[in-house]
């Protein structure tokens, strides 16, 4: 085991950093992280800042040199880095597992070859391979590069094959995969923990509410039967296994119409949909991320309040949309004064538009008295503007 007060490794100083940090030093854990960018959220919780890029030779010999163990916030860091930190301290989750999730190709290849449901796809490298992708795939479809995309980025509707050849054509025949529109009732996600010792740690469902391929709303428990939510469990659980997966995982599930549950993607790392077990769990996500990189036996995820997490988006900014506001901060007596609610901000210095910059937990034994909260401070936070 990994105890207090050694140095933990994070690489990437994102929000997902930040709250990793938070949860460390808490415990008596030094953290250091490596990111470029000089006012990092992460930065402000760490001992040690390495502002430079996450392939610098000098600042991976002082992970490697001063680290217990190096984890990552985000499934973009370069897995080849991951691999070559291993050979000197403990990596958790694997460059293997993370060069999975950060290329849609390699994850949608993962699911399909170890019999996760998947809804139809193809791949596409070039133009010689849109006609078999169109007989793979019905239109409407959605297009998504096969790397660096997120919240909606990277991603267009696909209607027509002319509107695949130009935008594929827009993209520089970038690596993309076309996916069948999927008609849906829901979309759900579960975060989960995994030992090095092959432990595992499930929190709730979560049921999630997307505005332009932005979460926006997730609500915990998820409002599905129990025989939904077990087969959801048993899908992440076995494909951490697959994985051979150590640390926090998180899966995203489509559910159809008919109620059959598809995989949509995984990420490697605390998940925007977990952001509610900081407030609502006997442990929370980041946590569990300390734990699990450390050898230690896994937290309790047991969600002891329903919550409601909102999205806060620099959309709701006075100042991005309206250079001559008054105050350039939202006004943050419409959340404050809910004795349930929990402000989280991310300590990002510039808001823009769909930039998430923190976010709201409502926790309330009534799941639809939380809803209806969350809703009444997302209409007051969206008026100011």
């Amino acid at each position: 085991m990994i105890l207090p007060p050694q140095t933990l490794g994070m690489i990437g100083g994102g929000q997902l950093g930040r709250m990793f940090a938070s949860a460390a030093r808490c415990m008596g854990y030094r953290v250091m992280v490596l990111d470029p960018d000089l006012v990092s959220p992460a930065a402000e919780f760490a001992n040690e800042h390495l502002p430079v890029a996450f392939t610098d030779p000098t600042a991976l010999e002082k992970l490697a040199t001063d680290c217990a163990a190096v984890t990552t916030e985000f499934e973009n860091a370069p897995a080849e880095v991951l691999v070559a930190l291993a050979a000197r301290t403990t990596v958790r989750p694997s460059g293997r597992a993370v060069a999975v999730a950060q290329d849609r190709h390699a994850e949608k290849t993962f699911f399909k070859s170890n019999d996760f449901p998947v809804g139809p796809f193809a791949i596409i490298n070039s133009a010689a391979d849109i006609e078999a992708a169109l007989h793979k795939v019905k239109l409407p479809a959605i297009l998504k590069t096969a790397r660096f995309g997120y919240d909606g980025k990277g991603q267009a509707r696909i209607n027509t094959p002319n509107e695949l050849a130009t935008t594929l054509a827009a993209w520089k025949f970038a690596p993309a995969i076309l996916e069948e529109f999927i008609d849906l009732k829901l979309e759900i996600s579960l975060v989960l923990a995994r030992g090095a010792d092959g432990e595992i740690a499930l929190f709730p469902v979560a049921e999630n509410q997307h505005v332009n391929g932005i979460l926006d709303i997730t609500i915990t428990p998820a409002r599905i039967s129990q025989e939904l939510a077990a087969r959801a469990t048993a899908i992440a659980t076995k494909l951490a296994v697959a994985l051979d997966y150590v640390g926090v995982l998180a899966v995203e599930f489509f559910i159809t119409r008919s109620d059959a549950i598809l995989i949509n993607e995984m990420a490697p790392r605390p998940h925007n949909s977990g952001h509610v077990t900081i407030d609502a769990c006997c442990s929370s996500q980041f946590e569990q991320q300390v734990r699990a990189l450390c050898g230690l036996p896994l937290g309790d995820p047991r969600l002891h309040t329903p919550a409601v997490m909102l999205n806060l988006l620099g959309d709701v900014w006075p100042n991005v949309k309206n250079p001559q506001a008054r105050s350039a901060e939202p006004d943050w007596q419409v959340v404050l004064k809910h004795p349930g609610a929990h402000l989280h901000l991310y300590g990002k210095r510039e808001a823009r538009v769909g930039r998430k910059m923190g976010h709201i937990t409502i926790c309330d034994t009534d799941l639809s008295r939380a809803l209806a909260i969350t809703l009444e401070i997302r209409q007051a936070l969206q008026a100011a503007t």
